[in-house]
């Protein structure tokens, strides 16, 4: 059964034409200048059957939490988390969500000049005009009342979020959202991973931001544990 992802009622964007492509577990939210449907469907299953097929022959992949190391026959989505989960430091799962947001919005740019892709909290954005962000940060009072704009100049990229107490990823920290911004949703997906691991309870909001800041490619993060929120880098609160 597939859970309403109510906190997609936030992120309506005049202009764009929305849909959503659900296949097995992946459940998307697509916003493009045209439709686009049946076109993401092929994208989507393509990238999802090129993941379980390399799972098959290497069932390590799948449940690792920690880096694996290259593999030139690997799929190139498979190889890009490989890349990106090695930065971060987790397991290469880590970034799938991220993966397949980038990988079916750079094939999907082929067709539409704009594109935001959501997939349970991470998203894969390329825009011509500014674009405002709700946070969901589960039961925290935080939660709904903090918000990101993200520039489209620095477009395409990823927004990624992490959480320990909300949806079902597995975390090992108490963080009700931390959120990352890259040029890569892959990486920012794996990196928001372990920025929320490092969340061991709401004075640790400093450890996840100084991992953060280490890893290049990182432009910003932003972190909410129950009552308290801090920032990094290239966060513009609205």
């Amino acid at each position: 059964m597939q859970t309403k992802r109510f906190y997609r009622d936030w992120t309506g964007q005049s202009g764009l034409i929305n849909f959503e492509v659900v296949i097995f577990e992946t459940d998307l939210s697509i916003f493009c200048d045209r439709m686009l449907k049946d076109e993401a469907q092929t994208i989507v299953y393509s990238l999802r059957k090129d993941i379980s097929d390399y799972i098959d022959k290497n069932p390590s992949f799948k449940d690792s939490l920690k880096p694996l190391p290259d593999d030139a026959d690997a799929p190139y989505i498979v190889k890009d988390m490989i890349e990106a989960s090695r930065v971060a430091g987790v397991g290469p799962m880590a970034g799938v969500a991220g993966a397949i947001a980038e990988h079916a919005g750079i094939k999907l740019l082929n067709y539409s000049s704009e594109i935001i892709i959501e997939n349970g909290g991470d998203i894969f954005l390329k825009s011509k005009n500014k674009k405002v962000l709700g946070v969901y940060a589960g039961s925290s009072p935080l939660s709904g009342k903090v918000r990101i704009r993200v520039d489209p100049k620095d477009a395409p990229m990823g927004i990624c979020t992490s959480s320990g107490t909300v949806g079902h990823s597995m975390s090992f920290g108490i963080a009700d959202a931390v959120t990352i911004i890259s040029g890569s949703a892959i990486l920012a997906d794996c990196v928001a991973t372990e920025a929320c691991n490092l969340v061991k309870d709401k004075n640790d909001l400093q450890k996840s931001i100084k991992y953060a800041k280490s890893i290049d490619g990182i432009n910003g993060i932003l972190i909410i544990a129950d009552d308290r929120l801090a920032t990094w880098g290239e966060i513009e609160l609205v």
